[in-house]
């Protein structure tokens, strides 16, 4: 290693800690910040945004990138030159007066989007959010130049390394070709079994509040690098060494509070188990989201969701809420879990029908991208296309286009990781338990330590060392693929 490579590993240090810094006002600004300190931190990180963008275009990179390729590293070295390359090519290609003008349409358009979704209120939304679309495609443009891609394809590159929007067509085509017809299938089995007994409220946020707290600590959480909180709209943030986590609570249904809690711990125990020799370098951070979200979704639906666990659970949420003792048993509770039903809110959508949620947002925001659709017609678009793909259509715009916080805050592209990711939990969860049979009865009391061991080794570790299909080929045999998603749905569902 020379001096080249020494001097790109402390400038993107130097982006690391920036980075890390805007994440922690983000998550303020989430949790805690006031409405009236909405300019100042619009403010704020629009002058780190800046500050980024100087350091990734500062006139001697490329050069030193240029030197360093032909210096002599180590494999994970040459992973890390490889990560900053790229980076600096997405950098490159939006000016710095674009940088500074997103980040602030972002924050003022997130600050928006709170009052119009309580409100109702798209129309109040929209000039915010057409800010945040006109600027995400002129920078959409700038690098889908740089990149030699579409302008949506690079978007999605941002989010999903290498991932491109003909080879989600092809996934999602053999989503569609099984999906419809075997959930009218459960659907209708479901209607001749006996229902599940729903546990009945008030659950006391306070109480909710304790088993999260409780549950987090048991998949491996800790306390001393993290904590948790309440938001408009769950999420994982922070950074690896101090990862901060929302929820947000509804006294008459805990599932959808205890559920986000396990799903944002699962990004969580990923972001912690990234290799403390690379922080703060771009191998050593995680691998884009499909996989972020397989390491969410692996612990919420897969895990936590199963037989098993809830044998663990069960006894947990009775002692805790008191009430009809039969439903809490781990039977009646994995008949509540695995109930699908076509609903309108994608965060609580059973596993079964969420595809289709993010497929119609897919599809959606390809269209705005690309200039098929207008904004303005985007609650009608959205409604149509519920009604297509769910049979339902929303009463009211803040159950309908307004429930996410993706869009607002310029996230375009981020979608269709959750569905590639309920992908790759699948995969990854099937090869873990493979590896060690014991995982499943080790759930059942409540011990996430061999599963979490298992990724820990063979997927926390490995960054962005290598692409999400050599991960996923190294830990499962195989690239990303729709057969073990299919299989787990099948077995979980099927008669």
């Amino acid at each position: 290693m020379t001096e080249a490579y020494r001097k790109l590993e402390a400038r993107f240090h130097r982006m690391s800690v920036l980075s890390g810094i805007g994440g922690m006002l983000h998550w303020d600004m989430a949790v805690i910040m006031p409405d009236g300190g909405a300019d100042a931190r619009s403010e704020q990180l629009a002058t780190l945004s800046v500050l980024e963008n100087e350091l990734i275009n500062a006139p001697d990179l490329g050069d030193l990138i240029s030197s360093a390729e032909s210096e002599q590293l180590d494999d994970w070295q040459q992973a890390n030159l490889a990560e900053m390359k790229r980076a600096w090519v997405h950098g490159t290609a939006v000016p710095v007066d674009l940088v500074e003008k997103m980040s602030r349409a972002e924050t003022r358009c997130e600050v928006a989007w709170r009052k119009a979704r309580a409100d109702n209120d798209f129309k109040g939304l929209l000039p915010h959010l057409q800010e945040v679309l006109d600027l995400s495609i002129e920078a959409g443009k700038a690098k889908a130049e740089a990149l030699g891609t579409s302008v949506y394809d690079a978007l999605l590159d941002q989010y999903d390394p290498m991932m491109r929007s003909d080879r989600i067509d092809s996934l999602f085509a053999e989503l569609e070709s099984f999906l419809p017809d075997f959930t009218a299938d459960v659907i209708e089995r479901q209607k001749s079994e006996d229902k599940p007994v729903k546990p009945t409220g008030p659950f006391a946020v306070e109480t909710q509040n304790r088993i999260g707290l409780d549950l987090m600590k048991a998949v491996g959480f800790d306390f001393d690098h993290g904590r948790l909180d309440i938001s408009h709209h769950p999420f994982c943030g922070g950074i690896p060494e101090d990862v901060r986590l929302t929820t947000r609570y509804d006294e008459n249904d805990f599932t959808s509070a205890i559920m986000g809690v396990l799903h944002e711990t699962g990004h969580a125990m990923y972001e912690r188990g990234l290799p403390a020799d690379w922080q703060n370098q771009p191998v050593g951070k995680a691998r884009g989201m499909t996989m972020h979200e397989s390491q969410s979704l692996l612990v919420e639906m897969q895990a936590c969701r199963s037989e098993e666990f809830l044998t663990y659970a069960g006894p947990v949420f009775k002692e805790a809420f008191g009430g009809d003792s039969a439903a809490w048993g781990a039977a009646n509770l994995h008949r509540l879990y695995t109930r699908v039903e076509p609903g309108l809110i994608r965060v609580d959508a059973d596993e079964v029908t969420y595809p289709a949620h993010v497929i119609l947002r897919y599809r959606l925001e390809r269209a705005l991208i690309e200039g098929d659709m207008k904004l303005a017609d985007l609650p009608g678009a959205w409604n149509e296309l519920m009604q297509k793909l769910l049979g339902i259509v929303p009463e009211d715009d803040r159950n309908g286009c307004m429930q996410d916080i993706h869009w607002p805050s310029g996230a375009w592209g981020y979608f269709p990781t959750y569905t590639l990711g309920a992908m790759a939990a699948a995969q990854i969860f099937a090869a873990a338990k493979e590896s060690n049979p014991e995982i499943p009865n080790a759930l059942s009391r409540g011990d996430f330590a061999p599963l979490m061991g298992w990724l820990r080794t063979n997927i926390h570790s490995q960054a962005s060392s290598k692409s999400t299909d050599a991960i996923l080929e190294a830990a499962t045999g195989k690239p990303l693929g729709v057969d073990a998603f299919r299989t787990h749905l099948e077995n979980r569902y099927g008669q």
